[in-house]
């Protein structure tokens, strides 16, 4: 266990890949205390209606300028660097890269998990199984068949990209999550760099059998990948191997989650039966089911949730998935230009007292959980002559809320317990109105944590942990304190809310009917 003598003690670091931006974040072990951070935008762009993308250098320089500018800030103020003992990662999941093991460069760009472009692949596969059900594969991946996950994406990128194709034949093609990429590089790249994945990522790409953690033999025949292609599945939490250049230059990377199940670390959801929810560019609900797999009959999904070492038991959760929960009120902001900045949502909103009956539903790309309706597009519905931009600002948020309770209704009757309280985090969770909103509209207590860096938080806890560091324990560790927002209506009220976005849900069912077109790049 290293021996640290600053003025915080040992020092944990943690890089926070996501869809919107990188941000590397350093924590006082035994205080959970942000010592110092940075944060950079990463950009998004979109060939085509449904197409996301990002550069995988983009995100690379993002986190290595990340890492020197926090550095810097230590150093002003004269912490000394050798008290970092660990650095973990966290990062947006199922986005696929592709890169070249001899050069190191990317042969495409990052396909980010949003993207749509595989739905006519999901329409053509679903040909061809039994009854064309979603939930084929789900026995063994825990995933129904979707362009969400991973598989897809990697499918996508041999098929239609050229250079990938060259690469597999000259056995020079590399592939994995944001999390292998990162890592690969970090501890050396073309020059040695380790391709490891973790078991959290790995249950996100439809390939990894859900109860052997390991490639499938079956899975990656039935997506047509060869398995070699595949980097090695790892546990949450063990030293991988070391930071080869740069500022912290053999500091050990010891912890690497998907981002919400970091979130779910990070909010010390440890027990069956907790759960938390994240508020980002979408939005996700994990439900701790401990060690049992728990297949869902309500529209969730079956993820791991974490293996705190080689040896330990996997954990695993029951997740619901909102595509569009932030990004709505991005839209409204960029598309519609009816905000001027996201600080003006909770006056704007908070101004017209309701939504004035109108219902938003972002389905800009499909409902993910619990409806899995690839053909859905949004609407708003409800609109009068006397509806403002307030009220549809409010609709939008209020969107939120109801996904969220479509979610929390499905684990309730998949595991037969009603949550008493939600754990919540993520930036959007600094807005009180959403909070007490979605108290009101769940019927429960939301809890948001005074320290709001939850995420980042768990891929600290999980490196700092590891055999070999082990300079937290996550067996002493006191709950942290909290806002509590305490539903304000009637049951009668809502109920009869909720029985109105239904409603709205239903209409946006069936509008897409066209193929998504694969260009050849």
């Amino acid at each position: 266990m290293p021996v640290t003598t600053g003025k915080y003690g040992p020092l944990v670091g943690a890089i926070d890949e996501g869809t919107s931006s990188a941000r590397f974040l350093v924590f006082a072990a035994h205080t959970r205390e942000v010592v110092a951070s940075h944060q950079i935008e990463i950009t998004n762009t979109y060939p085509q209606e449904g197409w996301v993308e990002q550069d995988p250098n983009e995100i690379l320089t993002a986190v290595k300028d990340c890492i020197n500018k926090v550095s810097q800030i230590l150093q002003s103020e004269e912490v000394e660097l050798s008290d970092i003992v660990a650095v973990g990662i966290t990062n947006q999941r199922e986005t696929t890269v592709v890169w070249d093991a001899i050069t190191g460069e990317p042969l495409h760009n990052a396909v980010v998990w949003l993207d749509m472009r595989t739905t006519s692949t999901v329409d053509a596969i679903l040909e061809t199984v039994p009854s064309k059900s979603l939930n084929y594969l789900k026995p063994v991946c825990g995933l129904p068949i979707s362009p969400y996950f991973s598989a897809l994406k990697l499918r996508w990128l041999i098929e239609n990209v050229p250079k990938v194709r060259q690469a597999i034949d000259d056995k020079r093609c590399c592939v994995g999550t944001v999390d292998t990429w990162l890592i690969w590089n970090l501890t050396g790249g073309k020059d040695g760099g380790i391709r490891i994945t973790d078991v959290t990522n790995a249950s996100r790409t439809m390939l990894m059998n859900i109860e052997t953690l390991q490639w499938d033999p079956m899975l990656c025949r039935f997506f047509k990948i060869p398995m070699d292609l595949l980097p090695e599945i790892r546990s949450s939490s063990e030293i991988y191997g070391s930071i080869a250049n740069g500022v912290l230059k053999g500091v050990p990377i010891s912890g690497c989650l998907g981002d919400q199940q970091s979130a779910l670390l990070g909010q010390m959801c440890f027990e069956r039966g907790q759960a938390k929810s994240t508020y980002g560019t979408g939005c996700f609900l994990l439900y701790n089911t401990g060690t049992a797999r728990i297949e869902s009959t309500h529209g969730l999904i079956t993820t791991v949730a974490y293996q705190m070492g080689k040896k330990a038991a996997p954990v695993y959760a029951l997740e619901g998935s909102v595509a569009v929960a932030g990004a709505a009120l991005g839209w409204l902001r960029d598309n519609i230009n009816i905000l001027q900045s996201m600080s003006e949502i909770e006056s704007l909103a908070g101004g017209v007292g309701s939504t004035g009956d109108v219902y938003f539903v972002p389905a800009f790309s499909g409902l993910y959980a619990p409806y899995w309706q690839q053909d859905a597009r949004g609407i708003i519905s409800g609109i009068t002559d006397e509806t403002t931009k307030g009220h549809i600002i409010r609709a939008a948020l209020e969107a939120v809320c109801f996904q969220i309770r479509d979610i929390l209704e499905a684990m309730s009757k998949d595991c037969g317990l009603q949550l008493t309280r939600l754990q919540v985090d993520g930036g959007m969770t600094a807005n009180n109105l959403l909070m007490q909103t979605q108290a009101d509209l769940v019927g429960i207590s939301v809890m948001r944590p005074l320290m709001a860096e939850t995420t980042a938080l768990g891929a600290a806890m999980a490196a700092g942990s590891a055999e070999g560091i082990e300079v937290w324990d996550l067996n002493n560790i006191q709950p942290a304190p909290c806002d509590i927002f305490n539903p304000l209506v009637t049951e009668d009220e809502r109920d009869d809310r909720y029985s109105k976005w239904k409603m709205a849900v239903e209409r946006s069912f069936g509008w897409e009917t066209s193929q998504v077109r694969c260009d050849d790049r």
